[in-house]
């Protein structure tokens, strides 16, 4: 009852601060991808708080690091009680949450899903004008690049199939499929004209006849959606299969460079 008769006073009274102040001193991010920008890129004291899930190990690149951090459920009424000048949040994220803290007076970013690796350098530079921390940005855009750059690109591409649960596959539009382009794969779900989220059935994944299956993060327990990454048409097969922890690549953050470089790695034993 307190908070919401806080929240009622404040849609009668509070209006946008932000105007005169670029750069935030309270800032709370309710988004997995936001979370980890913000990690990266806010100045020590900046970020208040951050997700329950960025603490997941996962779902989130940066576990570990969050255990620093305060956590927040995402409602409005605790994000309102944390008296942010800057909310971060996803591009998907509950509009009535986001709508409510603008109607607030909160000022709330939303960055969008990342698509391609410009969309990583995009987000990351937004992400840094909004926390004043530009420098901070272009030196992670820096080290991606750089990754990118050191990867020796082969004369003869392998060609990579993503296989997740129930048979999605990542292709053409999708991060994922930038990933593996830079890291010297062909995706077959892009060879297929498979879209950015689309199944790729188990019995194309056979006569596709790609040199590695990667296939996603087997969770535990197990759940039914799995069971297709261990059907016996791929152990017949002798497809050979590895695998890449979700969090790496999950979000578009200048992180996925561990995520080109694991990938890399695997044309190793077949070059």
């Amino acid at each position: 009852m307190v908070r919401a008769g806080l929240i009622a006073l404040c849609l009668g009274l509070c209006a946008p601060a932000w105007a005169d102040d670029p750069a935030p001193q309270r800032v709370v991010s309710i988004n997995l991808c936001t979370d980890q920008l913000a990690m990266q890129l806010a100045r020590p004291g900046q970020l208040l708080s951050v997700s329950r899930i960025a603490r997941d190990p996962v779902s989130s690149a940066m576990a570990e690091e969050a255990r620093g951090y305060p956590i927040n459920t995402g409602r409005a009424e605790d994000v309102f009680l944390l008296a942010p000048d800057l909310v971060l949040a996803g591009q998907f994220t509950d509009p009535a949450t986001v709508n409510l803290l603008r109607r607030l007076g909160i000022r709330v970013e939303q960055i969008p899903i990342a698509r391609s690796l410009d969309d990583v350098r995009d987000t990351t530079r937004q992400m840094g004008r909004w926390l004043g921390t530009e420098d901070a940005a272009e030196d992670a855009i820096a080290a991606l690049d750089a990754t990118i750059a050191a990867i020796r690109q082969p004369e003869t591409r392998p060609r990579m199939a993503l296989h997740y649960a129930n048979s999605y596959t990542s292709g053409a539009g999708s991060l994922p499929n930038a990933i593996l382009t830079v890291a010297g794969f062909d995706n077959i779900g892009a060879e297929l004209g498979l879209g950015s989220l689309s199944r790729l059935p188990l019995e194309l994944l056979v006569t596709s006849h790609p040199d590695i299956v990667l296939q996603g993060q087997v969770y535990d327990p197990p759940a039914r959606a799995q069971e297709i990454q261990r059907h016996p048409a791929v152990r017949e097969a002798a497809l050979r299969r590895e695998h890449l922890r979700d969090a790496t690549w999950v979000c578009g953050t200048p992180l996925v460079q561990d995520a080109i470089r694991a990938l890399a790695a695997l044309r190793e034993p077949a070059e």
